[in-house]
C-alpha cells in the first residue's frame, strides 16, 4: 500500500491497491461464462458433425441390415438383421487370418515410421541450411505426393522386367508382388516414405523448442546422441510423440490406395489382404453392403480401444498430454 504525502485539513489519499477483484455490485464482464468455449467451438462441431458423425451413424446402422444389390436397387426391402452380420463375419476364418494381418501390417509401419521420421529429424539439427533445406524439401515432396502415384511409381521402381533396384540388387527377374511377404515388405517401404515427412516435421519443431542449454548440458556431461535422445529429448517430446504415434496408428490401420493399387487388390488369392480392403471386396466386389459396414465397425471400434488404451497408459505413468 503506497501513502501519498499527507494534505492540510484532511486524511492522506490511500491508492487502491493493485490485482483487486471485481467491485461488490459491478456487472460481469460479457464472455466469461461457460459457454463461451462452446461458442467458439460450435463452427468446427457443426461441420465435423456433418462430416464424421452422420456417415458414421449411417455405416453402424447398415450393418445391422441385411442390404445387398438387391435392396439398393430396389427389388427386394431391406430386413433388420441385428448382430447377424458380425455374427457372420466372425465365423470367417478369412477375417480373422486378415485382422492378423493387419495388425501386424500397421504394427510394422508405425514403428518404421517413427524410426525413419526421428532419425531424421535429429539429423535435421545436426546438419546446415542449405542440407537441411534440401532434406525437408525432398521429403515434402513424398508426402504430398498422392498415394495413387507414390504407390505406381514404386511399381515401376520394382518392377521385375525393367525396375532399376533388381539390376543394382542383381535380383534378375524376381517379382516383389508374387511372394506375400515380400509384397508386403514393399508396400511397408512405400508407406514409410509417404508417412515419415508428417513425423519428421512435427518432432524437428519439438527438438527446436527445447532449450540449447539442456542438450548443451548433456553433450558436457558426456552423454551419447542416443543417450540424449532416450533420457533427455523423448521425454520433453512426449506429448508430440503421443500425437504422431496415434495419427501413425490411425493411418497405417486403415491403408487401403498403396495395398490396392500395388497388390492388384490383395494379391495372389488375396494373401495381401488388410481390412480396408476386405471391406471393399465384401461390400463393393460381392455386393454384401451389411457385411462391409459391418468391417468397417468392427476398424473403427478396434482404433477407438487401442487410442484409449494408449492414452490411459500415459496418464497411469502421469504423463502430461
Amino acid at each position: 500500500m503506497t501513502v501519498a504525502p499527507s494534505r492540510p485539513g484532511g486524511a492522506a489519499p490511500v491508492r487502491p491497491r493493485a490485482g483487486r477483484g471485481r467491485p461488490r455490485g459491478a456487472p460481469r464482464p460479457p464472455g466469461r461464462g461457460w459457454a463461451t468455449p462452446w461458442l467458439y467451438l460450435a463452427p468446427a462441431l457443426v461441420v465435423l458433425g456433418g462430416l464424421l458423425v452422420y456417415p458414421v451413424y449411417q455405416l453402424g446402422l447398415i450393418s445391422f441390415l441385411e442390404y445387398t444389390q438387391a435392396q439398393v436397387s430396389g427389388g427386394e426391402p431391406t430386413s433388420f438383421q441385428g448382430l447377424g452380420n458380425y455374427a457372420e463375419l466372425f465365423r470367417d476364418d478369412q477375417f480373422w487370418q486378415v485382422l492378423l494381418a493387419t495388425v501386424v501390417f500397421a504394427a510394422a509401419c508405425v514403428i518404421c515410421t517413427l524410426a525413419v521420421g526421428c532419425a531424421l529429424a535429429v539429423l535435421l539439427t545436426r546438419v546446415r541450411a542449405v542440407p537441411r533445406l534440401a532434406l525437408m524439401l525432398a521429403a515434402l515432396g513424398a508426402w504430398a505426393t498422392p498415394a495413387v502415384t507414390g504407390s505406381t511409381v514404386w511399381l515401376l521402381l520394382f518392377d521385375a522386367d525393367f525396375g532399376p533396384v533388381n539390376r543394382i540388387l542383381g535380383l534378375g527377374d524376381h517379382s516383389w508382388t508374387y511372394g506375400r511377404y515380400s509384397a508386403f515388405l514393399l508396400v511397408l517401404l512405400e508407406v514409410v516414405w509417404c508417412s515419415f515427412p508428417f513425423v519428421m516435421v512435427t518432432v524437428y519443431a519439438g527438438i527446436r523448442a527445447v532449450p540449447a542449454e539442456v542438450l548443451e548440458a548433456a553433450a558436457l556431461d558426456g552423454a551419447s546422441q542416443w543417450r540424449i535422445w532416450r533420457s533427455v529429448l523423448a521425454p520433453m517430446l512426449r506429448p508430440i510423440l503421443v500425437v504422431v504415434t496415434i495419427q501413425s496408428v490411425i493411418w497405417d490401420f486403415k491403408v487401403f490406395t498403396q495395398i490396392y493399387v500395388m497388390t492388384n487388390g490383395g494379391g495372389i488369392a488375396g494373401q495381401n489382404l488388410v481390412l480396408n480392403v476386405y471391406a471393399y471386396q465384401k461390400a463393393f466386389a460381392s455386393s454384401q453392403y451389411g457385411l462391409g459396414s459391418a468391417i468397417g465397425v468392427v476398424m473403427l471400434l478396434i482404433l477407438l480401444a487401442v487410442t484409449l488404451v494408449y492414452l490411459r497408459l500415459l496418464r497411469r505413468r502421469g504423463e502430461e498430454l
